[in-house]
């Protein structure tokens, strides 16, 4: 009983001080702005306010979450859709003189490449495309490092899979694509849940690219916008916090709509 008494005090004091955080940046998101120059400001405001969530939704917030959303589903779905041929084939087929090896440390060199090194080159790219200051342009550039994350993810939920079951499945005549979609996909299914989960939250924090290969305002993306709210003369506080909780309730509608599957991708899916 002293241990569980224990251990449910531990588990409540450490999500007492996560929720600090969250809870400041709540507060002070609804303060006037006249609080935030005060010498006694207290956690809990003497006056609320919801005139920070009016300006930015006159300041097109919206749209900008939107311009995320598109970005982040459409990486996601775009690494996915590469990120999966490419882990399922280096795991099955075997390549010769190690060029599987070869291709996981170029992969992993590209991952840890600075983004901003690349940035020449792929602005460059972009513009011979066409595809400067357009959500389509920022959705191949994020592969960059997207593409990258899921193929090394995706490796060990493919192995995983039983190769006895697509032996049998090749007994009775199934193709590749039949055995990949009718056993592979589902039984990877808590794995594909996590890796697509960790794509979009990373494209949907991005901000190097999204400042560099956006011009247009109304095609910022969340974290781009955040960073007009920071001037020479002023910070906004206020509207800052505000579109704070703005931009992490997506993330964390998509995480709870998929908690089991991500549970299950995280502790190993078949094991």
């Amino acid at each position: 009983m002293r241990k569980r008494i224990a251990r449910a005090a531990a588990v409540y004091a450490v999500t007492a001080i996560l929720l600090v955080p969250i809870v400041w940046m709540l507060t002070t998101s609804v303060r006037p702005p006249l609080e935030y120059v005060s010498d006694s400001i207290s956690l809990i405001p003497s006056l609320v306010t919801l005139e920070h969530y009016r300006e930015l939704i006159r300041g097109d917030v919206l749209g900008k979450a939107w311009n995320s959303l598109v970005v982040a589903v459409g990486t996601m779905a775009l690494a996915l859709a590469a990120g999966f041929p490419a882990a399922y084939a280096l795991v099955r087929i075997r390549f010769p003189r190690k060029l599987d090896l070869a291709f996981l440390m170029f992969v992993l060199l590209v991952k840890l490449t600075p983004p901003i090194s690349l940035a020449i080159p792929l602005y460059q790219v972009l513009r011979s495309l066409g595809l400067l200051d357009t959500l389509l342009g920022l959705i191949i550039v994020y592969q960059v490092y997207a593409l990258p994350f899921a193929i090394w993810m995706l490796l060990g939920f493919v192995r995983d899979v039983p190769v006895e079951y697509e032996e049998a499945a090749m007994i009775d005549g199934a193709s590749l694509l039949r055995r990949l979609g009718s056993i592979v996909l589902p039984l990877m299914a808590p794995g594909l849940i996590a890796t697509s989960i960790f794509v979009a939250i990373l494209s949907w924090n991005e901000f190097a690219y999204a400042l560099l290969f956006i011009q247009s305002p109304d095609k910022f993306t969340l974290p781009t916008f955040i960073a007009t709210l920071i001037t020479e003369d002023e910070t906004f506080w206020g509207k800052l916090s505000a579109v704070g909780l703005l931009a992490s309730l997506p993330i964390l509608v998509m995480v709870g709509a998929v908690q089991k599957g991500l549970t299950r991708g995280f502790s190993g899916g078949l094991k």
